[in-house]
């Protein structure tokens, strides 16, 4: 039995990654310092893991997921890196609520972070005559930054990581009735607020804006070839469709024949997209996927352990209902990183007993319950939007409005301004109706 204690590096791992940017945010910003409390919490739960003769479980958390988790966000990061937007057109209620239907949409196709970023200049430099704008940035960083990873595993990290513990690509499909009811209402809300704002804005700022307004223009179009093969491979390069992909006795590139796949697009997009568009115009730089890979080496090593507890102990620790686990995961995701939240809890439900997961649903989809499964996804990502910590783009989104002079609230503000009394709702909505 695993005992509680070997959780603890996680919950400090995860500590440090929700409080690290608030209470020291210039050593925080270091990629060297991320990877130094990796180190100094993974190593001494990898020596644990070989000693206790778990060494195997271990180097499957890493070879299979976190290899795997890696090389799909890179991929995605450098070829949506490679996609530009620009162009100024009329900041009207309208234009700008199908900025955010388009953005919502495409979270499911180039991730949320890809959506976010290829978006968040070319909404701001649209609507830089206007006086009223915050709200336009929170909304963004809800239904694009978040709600709307959820058609597929590339949507969003925790939907990628319970595509790899067996749901299929075409699965994540099946939750397209929240995924539109969510992301309808919240354009709504959007444009309702928008609306109100609008009217009263200087008629002056207005006016300027139309003068000063050219046509949207895509620089960099060849990735979206590159990003049509990552959600290929994806789809098809798995054991599902290949199953010499999932023999014990498969050759390594066998095995990693998805991964191959996706770094030879990457080196493609790399080659393809001019310096100009990439590090010009995009500002595009090394360091996020670097302080992913940093912080994500300590977080698959030193959830092993917990994840081994959760399945071991779930029947004692009163989780028995779908709905529960639905805002257990989204409430963890809000304030910690929603990629271990949602596999933690995975693990939990994978170790309920046969009549436990029989009265939340027959139909068994990785290992749980479909509709279990559904609310731990629904929660991961919807939840995400919940604080500026629960999801990575939303930091990054919250940094480029500041940079373009944009008041942003503080991390209690956005709570209790925006995500407490606009968000919160309309989740509890969507589990009443769905969960």
């Amino acid at each position: 039995m695993m005992p509680a204690w070997a959780m603890i590096p996680f919950g400090i791992m995860l500590l440090a990654i929700a409080v690290g940017p608030m209470i020291a945010p210039e050593k925080w910003e270091s990629n060297l310092n991320k990877l130094i409390v990796s180190a100094v919490l993974g190593v001494p739960v990898a020596a644990y893991m070989i000693y206790v003769g778990l060494g195997h479980s271990l180097v499957d958390t890493i070879f299979f997921d976190y290899v795997p988790f890696i090389i799909l966000l890179l991929a995605l990061f450098v070829i949506t890196g490679g996609i530009h937007l620009s162009g100024d057109i009329k900041a009207k209620p309208i234009v700008n609520t199908l900025f955010m239907a388009i953005g919502f949409v495409l979270a499911s196709l180039m991730g949320t972070t890809g959506a976010a970023m290829l978006l968040i200049r070319p909404l701001l430099t649209t609507n830089q005559q206007r006086e009223y704008k915050v709200h336009t940035v929170l909304f963004f960083i809800a239904i694009v930054a978040n709600c709307g990873g959820l058609m597929t595993p590339l949507g969003d990290p925790p939907l990628f990581m319970l595509f790899l513990r067996g749901a299929s690509f075409t699965w994540f499909a099946s939750m397209w009735a929240p995924w539109l009811f969510t992301g309808a209402l919240l354009l709504l809300l959007y444009f309702l607020i928008d609306t109100y704002y609008y009217k009263k804005e200087d008629w002056v700022a207005l006016s300027a804006d139309a003068r000063e307004a050219t046509p949207l223009k895509i620089t960099g179009k060849i990735n979206f070839l590159w990003l049509a093969g990552v959600v290929a491979s994806v789809a098809f390069l798995n054991s599902g469709t290949i199953p010499a992909m999932g023999a014990e006795d498969a050759p390594l590139y066998m095995k990693y024949l998805r991964e191959i796949a996706m770094i030879v697009l990457m080196v493609a997009s790399l080659l393809t997209t001019s310096k100009q568009v990439r590090y010009v115009d995009n500002k595009y730089t090394w360091a996020p996927i670097l302080e992913v890979a940093a912080l994500f080496i300590g977080i698959f090593t030193t959830m092993a352990p917990a994840l081994i507890f959760l399945k071991e102990n779930a029947a004692n620790l009163g989780l028995t209902h779908i709905w529960q686990y639905y805002y257990s995961t989204g409430i963890l995701s809000s304030f910690l990183d929603n990629t271990p939240t949602a596999v933690a809890f995975h693990s939990m439900a994978t170790g309920l007993s046969p009549e436990i997961m029989a009265s939340m649903d027959t139909n068994i989809v990785a290992g749980i319950p479909e509709l279990l499964l559904k609310a731990i996804c629904i929660g991961a990502v919807f939840f995400g939007a919940m604080t500026y910590i629960g999801n990575g783009p939303n930091f990054m989104v919250k940094a480029i409005a500041e940079e373009n002079k944009i008041d942003m609230p503080s991390f209690f503000g956005y709570m209790i301004k925006f995500s407490l009394i606009i968000l919160l709702p309309v989740y509890i909505i969507v589990q009443l109706i769905f969960l």
